[in-house]
């Protein structure tokens, strides 16, 4: 693919992107800013207000602006503004709304004639209500971890945000942001905003991000929600039970992570990174809304994946809220660089065993996965192919982590040393941060860093070439070397060494492991394992007490 050129708000100077997932014609304006207006009504389920959009027009004799939207999304009204036109335009526009796919709608408005030139701003201010698409999700109170109060948050990855507010519903389109929320008393909002105030007397929350980010970052949650303050930069976010459990445990260690991370890849770009626990009905583990990690309270249950999550999540600073991918097809230049930098991470943080521990049982269960789906299926691609209609959600599986993983740790081999690509991936944040990218980018740049690799012809190298990394079907063609964490898989083999002679092995043979001494993911691996030789016989079965 060609070279692209993005603007700060990364709607391309020139852009052969083509978003089937998106409805929107984002490639004809530059969104440079947009502004919520919204009050929260629980008792209904109902947000209502208005979406501010200030565009400006690169094309010509574009007629029409066309947003991604959803039929949970009540249109009531669109004006428009072109400031210095000098001539009075119709109070509101012409709109309809079209089917596109099963997650979303969309809407189109009809613009003035004669007045919309390139390079000329102009301001739509569209009048709505939303209920419950799939990107909010209203609680009642009794479904709440604390059973007091009502709740309502946002997830927009990767798709869904289409149904808070009408937008340009793509990766490849950044741009800033500012809100005001009107809320019940006794109601506390954060959004996913670098920026914030409150006005007690008229229940007002303000919130401005001052970075371009793309549509499915803004996030939004409200509800009976305190804090604590466990670093200089962090302070967690919880309903009131839940809050002295989840700052214990991540006193003082989202600020040793960070500055882990900035020694790696450079500034941590955001100001802030709190962390707000939600109840178990939120849909996914973590999601990286910049500024605020969404996270669920059930992972406060295990202080491993507790840390890995958080420190994944800390990771997308720099991977996938920083540089972004351009379309999500290569949702992989996200999670699979996300994962990478996470790994760096906990070996500074952690030592290279506990490292090599995680990503044992990660690949593990990539492998597992790829022997039920068949090397020759096509979501085990990083550059996966979407068909008009396709979800986009359907790439969160682990080939679009640990096979994305894998590339970067290849690359990562090929340079020869460690340092060596940490200042790499350091520069490449620097040249590409606030920006989309596709593939292409990442090796043209990879390449003119290391120019020896490239005089060597290194993207072609037979069974490893890099077109074959990105196109191909099946398992990674490199996996990282993981002997450095023999101390802790080691035990694991043996004991499932026992175990797989088809029949329970003799409980003195079986007393020299310290179960209780192994971590989770000792744990996690052995029974991943077990499973690989299910199922056991009776007898076998039938002995397990011996454990």
């Amino acid at each position: 693919r060609p070279q692209q050129t993005f603007l700060h708000s990364s709607l391309p100077v020139w852009c052969p992107l083509v978003d089937v997932a998106s409805a929107s014609n984002f490639r004809d304006f530059q969104l440079r800013h947009f502004h919520l207006d919204l009050k929260l009504n629980f008792a209904v389920k109902e947000m209502s207000g208005w979406l501010v959009l200030d565009l400006v027009p690169v094309q010509p004799g574009v007629q029409t602006l066309v947003l991604d939207s959803h039929p949970s999304l009540l249109i009531h009204a669109i004006d428009c503004k072109v400031p210095g036109a000098g001539e009075e335009l119709p109070s509101s526009l012409t709109y309809r709304v079209d089917p596109f796919t099963d997650f979303g709608s969309s809407l189109h408005i009809t613009l003035p004639v004669g007045t919309v030139k390139p390079g000329r701003p102009v301001q739509i201010t569209v009048r709505y209500t939303t209920t419950d698409g799939p990107a909010i999700w209203w609680l009642d109170s009794e479904l709440t971890c604390g059973r007091t109060r009502p709740l309502v948050f946002t997830q927009g990855h990767s798709v869904c945000n289409r149904s808070f507010f009408p937008c340009f519903d793509t990766p490849a389109v950044k741009s800033t942001y500012s809100a005001t929320v009107r809320v019940p008393d006794g109601v506390t909002v954060l959004m996913s905003a670098s920026q914030s105030s409150y006005s007690k007397r008229d229940r007002v929350f303000q919130f401005s991000m001052e970075f371009p980010i793309p549509s499915y970052l803004v996030a939004l949650v409200a509800g009976d929600l305190q804090h604590v303050d466990v670093g200089p930069r962090s302070r967690v976010w919880a309903e009131p039970c839940l809050l002295s459990c989840a700052a214990k445990n991540l006193e003082g260690g989202v600020e040793r992570w960070l500055s882990v991370a900035e020694r790696l890849f450079g500034l941590y770009l955001w100001g802030r990174c709190d962390i707000v626990f939600l109840p178990p009905s939120f849909p996914i583990v973590a999601m990286e809304n910049p500024c605020l990690t969404f996270i669920i309270a059930s992972i406060l249950e295990s202080s491993e994946f507790l840390l890995i999550d958080i420190i994944h999540e800390i990771a997308h600073g720099w991977f996938g809220n920083a540089v972004t991918n351009a379309t999500w097809e290569e949702m992989w230049l996200s999670e699979g660089l996300a994962t990478y930098a996470q790994r760096r991470i906990t070996t500074e943080a952690f030592g290279e065993a506990f490292t090599c521990l995680e990503t044992a049982v990660r690949l593990d269960a990539l492998h597992r996965q790829l022997r039920l789906l068949g090397d020759s299926n096509p979501v085990s691609k990083l550059q996966v192919k979407f068909e008009a209609g396709v979800n986009p959600s359907c790439l969160m599986n682990l080939f679009t982590y640990e096979k994305g993983f894998c590339f970067v740790a290849y690359l990562s081999q090929l340079c020869g040393d460690v340092r060596r690509f940490d200042c790499f991936l350091r520069d490449f944040i620097s040249k590409f941060k606030f920006r989309s990218v596709v593939a292409q980018d990442l090796i043209d740049f990879f390449l003119g860093y290391f120019p020896d690799l490239k005089d060597t012809a290194v993207a072609q190298r037979e069974g490893l070439e890099f077109e074959r990394w990105l196109s191909g079907c099946g398992p990674p063609m490199y996996e990282p070397d993981l002997s450095a964490g023999a101390a802790l898989t080691r035990p694991v083999e043996d004991l499932c060494e026992l175990w797989r002679r088809g029949h329970a092995p003799d409980p003195s043979a079986v007393s020299r492991f310290d179960l209780s001494a192994w971590s989770t993911f000792q744990i996690v691996l052995f029974l991943d394992h077990m499973l690989d030789v299910s199922p056991l016989s009776h007898g076998t079965g039938s002995r397990g007490s011996c454990l």
